[in-house]
């Protein structure tokens, strides 16, 4: 057994708090002690404690050298100190040590509760029946530092101590004393010091602060039992639970109907405590429906601001993180000088624009230290100051150079609380009560750290939310491609609109690859689920299209390839894809599909369809033939690709989704960007479907035949000459001299490499003229040039450096036949088809 907590023995007990001022009178009395005495608060503040109480002798250890208590000296906390965070140093010089006694008090007859009658702390007093006497213990502590308290006094009812009970034998009840521990070794005493603070629910909180502190300086009360069983003693006040009240009140009425004038009248008279805890606690409740509606985090800033104000507060500022803020993680470490905080909302009752110049809402800045918001910050707990005096206010403005604040301030009640979450500061709140209003109050302040700690738990889930936004969105884009808008031969636009659900991470894609010959693949697919798996498929499923498109594959083999991938990979790698190939010379395209729905080809005359292709079977099923075909186009027709979340509606056939498609595809548009918000809008006006979507537009401009140059050369090293003198021709004849020398110096380069490597077949060079001068070179050999570091002896090895400087971008693109090189040099704006 743990003699240090005895069985059967509590450490809670009913305790009295008293508080005498520098005058000897009282100005604290605490439920407790209205119970413990007999004696009303209204009856004890004002009244000499040496009335009331039986500490004689401690008053007189407290007094002065004139046999008074000592003037209340440094009423007012230095500027920097008034912010509650120098109480330590203002206890740094006392010299008195707490007393403790047991006393034998009378308690008053009835009817004289506001007689004289106390007790000496020896026993000595007025002698009454000893049914009447009351035994107390009492502890009291001096109290220095600034402020009107001199003395605080802790008195329990040593009667219900007595093991046994009051009725015990003498021999067991000798056996208690009281004593203090300066270093306890009790079991709980941590909690037992942060309980201390609500020893004064009522005061000052800045003079409870210097009180408490002495107390947690000088000793915990403590009761020893023997002379080695000891306890905490710890204060047990507060609220009494509704029922008890209830009870007690109905039968108090009861006896009034019976004797009035047994009843006291306090016991009938209207429960003001308990009427403002419930007024505190359905405040609670109705911000706590108030805020936390939605996920967005700065709808919930605006609902926590909004919530407060008039009722609980005038002005109500509000700060947060800079990480909280840009939806980042968690912050890292606690606060300090150099953190910045955003000023995201500041809701008042003020006339217009006075808050609005002073502290505009979106500014940022660091706090100093010696401020009670830095204090709150730092310690994660409420700072209150029931009144800002001038001298306070003024010191707070002069931590702000660049704007006065003290006329928002000064006289006014401030409490500053914390937006934590996890036991991080996110944030804090600045609630100001107008001079009019009553000021902030100990109940105030539990019940703004209870708003606060609920704001904060509601800020922590939109923070989250849009942090996992802001992942997903992040996840989602780095997958997609960034396509260019203009391309030879085509124009394309696109969206991609996240679903609803599972973290707007999808699977559905689109691409567009350059191809050798001005060619141009399009691609759109979906991978069957959501989330982040369905995403991390769909980016490998991408990056097998690029690869496999290079090889300049058919469409029905690229996808009978893409399928046997899937089947390899696993059988949860299902997805649907749809393949198309747009040769802007030829003026056709070859499409495959594997599973997905058809594309729209909307005519340049406004007539639109759905393409005739075969349907297939979904990527990963297998066994299943895939078939190429070839759809003659013109130029100004726009190909439509498109997942089925745009088209597929729950609950309807998806044959209108697809009609609905070709009919908003149809209509005129100034660009391409407008025609893909038209059919948005048609297919989704309120943006409500729950699956990801994918848009894929191409208008097909064509490429003139007059713009394109094809020459066969030999694989003889003499070609090289030939092959600048034909590139320098038909620049000329193009009006494209300006050009003209660049491109003969790169196509010899790449003509020099082509024709060294070359095996049986002949190279190809081709020029294409459309927004950029195309440049491809065609061999039979297998290996790509790289880019080597020539030294100064070196004969070779510089012609690809060369080209990579000089061309806006260049390429290589494997085939069956071989690779291709390819290179882009830009073209003047006049020049431009």
């Amino acid at each position: 057994m743990d003699r240090r907590n005895p069985t059967g023995l509590s450490g809670r007990i009913p305790l009295a708090v008293i508080v005498v001022d520098a005058a000897g009178l009282v100005s604290h009395w605490s439920t407790g002690a209205r119970r413990l005495f007999g004696r009303s608060r209204q009856d004890a503040v004002g009244r000499p404690a040496v009335d009331l109480l039986p500490v004689v002798g401690a008053l007189e250890s407290a007094a002065g050298q004139d046999g008074g208590f000592p003037a209340a000296g440094g009423a007012a906390y230095p500027a920097e100190d008034d912010y509650g965070r120098g109480l330590e140093a203002s206890l740094a010089g006392a010299s008195s040590y707490p007393t403790a006694g047991r006393a034998r008090l009378f308690e008053p007859a009835a009817g004289d509760a506001g007689g004289d009658s106390g007790g000496a702390a020896d026993g000595d007093g007025p002698q009454a029946g000893a049914d009447d006497a009351l035994d107390v213990l009492w502890w009291a502590y001096p109290l220095v530092g600034p402020g009107p308290e001199r003395l605080l006094v802790l008195a329990a009812d040593a009667g219900r101590l007595q093991p046994g009970g009051p009725d015990a034998p003498a021999e067991a009840f000798e056996r208690i004393a009281p004593g203090f521990a300066l270093h306890t070794e009790f079991a709980g005493s941590e909690g037992l010091a942060k309980q201390l603070p609500e020893i004064l629910p009522s005061m000052n909180p800045l003079e409870s602060a210097r009180i408490v502190a002495q107390v947690l300086d000088l000793g915990y009360p403590v009761l020893e039992i023997s002379q080695h069983d000891r306890v905490p003693v710890t204060p047990d006040w507060g609220v009494p639970r509704r029922t008890e009240r209830q009870a007690r009140r109905r039968a108090a009425e009861q006896a009034a109907a019976l004797d009035p004038a047994s009843v006291p009248a306090e016991e009938l008279a209207p429960d003001l405590e308990y009427a403002a805890v419930r007024e505190h606690l359905e405040f609670l409740n109705e911000v706590s429906g108030r805020i936390g509606t939605s996920l967005d985090l700065a709808r919930t800033i605006q609902e926590v601001s909004a919530a407060v104000v008039p009722r609980f507060t005038d002005v109500a500022g509000t700060y947060l993180r800079e990480q909280v803020l840009a939806g980042e993680g968690f912050p890292d470490g606690p606060p300090d000088v150099t953190t910045m905080w955003y000023r995201v909302a500041v809701e008042h009752t003020d006339e217009p624009g006075r808050w609005d110049d002073v502290v505009p809402v979106g500014e940022s800045m660091p706090f100093p230290a010696q401020t009670p918001f830095f204090q709150c910050m730092t310690t994660g707990e409420p700072v209150m100051v029931p009144r800002i005096s001038e001298q306070m206010g003024n010191a707070i403005a002069a931590q702000f150079p660049k704007r006065d604040i003290s006329p928002l301030i000064n006289n006014r009640s401030m409490l500053v609380v914390p937006l934590k979450a996890r036991n991080v500061v996110l944030g804090f709140m600045i609630l100001l009560r107008h001079r009019e209003r009553p000021a902030f109050n100990d109940m105030d302040r539990v019940t703004g750290a209870e708003l606060a700690a609920r704001a904060g738990l509601v800020l922590d889930n939109a923070r989250m939310y849009t942090y996992q936004e802001n992942v997903a969105d992040t996840l989602q884009d780095s997958m997609l491609p960034h396509i260019a808008p203009r391309m030879p031969g085509c124009d394309v636009a696109t969206r991609y609109l996240p679903g609803t659900r599972l973290g707007r991470v999808g699977g559905d894609w689109f691409d567009s690859i350059k191809l050798p010959g001005s060619r141009l693949a399009l691609v759109v697919g979906d991978v069957m689920g959501h989330g982040l798996n369905s995403a991390a498929m769909m980016g490998q499923f991408r990056t097998a299209v690029q690869t496999m498109a290079q090889l300049g594959l058919p469409p029905a083999q690229l996808l009978r390839n893409l399928d046997d991938l899937a089947q390899r990979l696993g059988e949860q790698y299902l997805a649907t894809c749809l393949y198309a190939v747009y040769d802007p010379v030829e003026s056709e395209v070859l499409i495959a599909n594997a599973g997905h729905i058809p594309p729209v080809l909307v005519r340049a005359d406004g007539r639109s369809e759905l393409l005739d292709v075969p349907t297939g079977a979904p990527l990963g099923v297998g066994g299943v033939p895939f078939e190429t075909v070839k759809v003659r186009v013109s130029p100004g027709d726009r190909l439509v690709l498109c997942t089925d979340g745009l088209v597929e509606v729950r609950g309807q056939d998806i044959g209108a989704g697809l009609a609905a498609l070709c009919e908003s595809a149809a209509h005129p548009a100034a660009s391409m960007d407008d025609a893909c918000d038209t059919i948005i809008r048609a297919l989704n006006p309120r943006g409500g479907r729950k699956d990801d979507v994918a848009l894929l537009m191409a208008r097909l401009n064509g490429i003139p035949r007059e713009d394109v140059a094809v020459w066969e050369l030999a694989a003889e090293p003499a070609e090289v000459g030939r092959a600048r003198s034909l590139v320098r021709d038909t620049l000329r004849t193009w009006q494209l001299d300006d050009v003209a020398e660049t491109a003969e110096l790169l196509v010899g380069e790449v003509v020099t490499n082509a024709v060294r490597h070359a095996h049986d077949r002949p190279v190809e060079l081709r020029l294409v003229r459309a927004d950029a001068l195309l440049v491809e070179v065609s061999d039979d050999d297998h290996g790509v040039p790289v880019l080597l570091s020539a030294g100064p002896e070196d004969e070779g090895g510089r012609g690809m450096r060369i080209v990579s400087r000089l061309a806006r971008e260049w390429g290589t693109s494997r085939s069956a036949q071989g690779k291709t090189v390819w290179f882009e040099q830009a073209l003047p704006p006049r020049r431009r088809r």
